[in-house]
């Protein structure tokens, strides 16, 4: 199949797919079920363009199978959330500053659609590689095991803190989350080096290295750090001085708390 139809195959569900999210978001006033369907598209989408490539069956098979897996977790992690919780505080001071109009979240939804499409760039790369290299394959399967795991725990670990009434109001500062304030969009990013070593040897190889940089720019800029810092500098009195001794992204021993100037004695 060639690569246009491939895309439009993709593009097709996630568009019907965040139709029917917009609807429900508009019944249960939480648009948090965005982010469920944009990893349940992007994972579904490492399969089907796993099925639909005509690269070598090995590097397709860990694709569907890395790819699928990834998508899963993630979605029914963040599913649990906006089941069990109210909306995310980043969408509810969208919803506000947007004045809750729904044509606007209309737009939202279907620009996700596209992301997904442009989030899927790599598994074509992966889907045409008519190589076989172990090395390359077990390298891969390394990274992607090390990213998810990674991201599993920490979200495991906010979850952990989050459920303890004590904690309302705090900031997470125990386990991954002591040594990086994102943990789990460091280890999100990381994943992505997996599909960069499945695609060695494709005549599309440049093209895996799409994730890793889209996926860079999206939390660091745009989508990540800036929204759920400052939806936490708003909700966490304790917030800004976790700013000030942990490092934002790449894991890193804590810095030491700054000690108050004394005051001084007026003359």
């Amino acid at each position: 199949m060639s690569t246009p139809a491939i895309l439009l195959a993709l593009w097709l569900p996630a568009a019907l797919a965040m139709l029917g999210g917009w609807l429900w978001q508009r019944r249960h006033a939480n648009a948090g079920i965005v982010d469920v369907l944009w990893a349940a598209g992007v994972g579904s989408g490492a399969v089907l363009v796993a099925a639909l490539g005509d690269g070598a069956a090995l590097p397709r098979a860990l694709l569907a199978l890395l790819g699928g897996t990834w998508g899963l977790r993630l979605a029914t992690y963040l599913w649990l959330r906006v089941r069990g919780e109210a909306e995310d505080g980043r969408y509810r001071h969208l919803r506000a500053h947007w004045h809750s109009d729904q044509r606007k979240f209309l737009a939202f939804f279907q620009f996700q659609a596209l992301l997904v499409v442009l989030f899927a760039l790599p598994f074509l790369a992966v889907a045409r590689n008519p190589q076989v290299q172990p090395g390359w394959l077990l390298a891969g399967g390394a990274i992607w095991l090390a990213g998810v795991l990674g991201e599993a725990l920490a979200d495991a670990q906010l979850r952990r803190f989050r459920a303890d009434p004590r904690n309302r109001g705090r900031t997470c500062r125990s386990g991954l989350w002591r040594y990086s304030r994102h943990p789990n969009y460091f280890f999100e990013w990381l994943h992505w080096f997996a599909y960069v070593a499945l695609a060695v040897g494709s005549p599309l190889a440049w093209l895996a290295w799409s994730g890793p940089l889209l996926m860079f720019v999206s939390l660091r800029w745009i989508s990540g750090v800036p929204y759920t810092e400052a939806q936490a500098l708003r909700s966490r009195s304790d917030y800004r001085a976790y700013q000030q001794t942990t490092p934002m992204l790449f894991p890193w021993f804590p810095k030491a708390a700054p000690t108050a100037e004394p005051p001084r004695t007026p003359r």
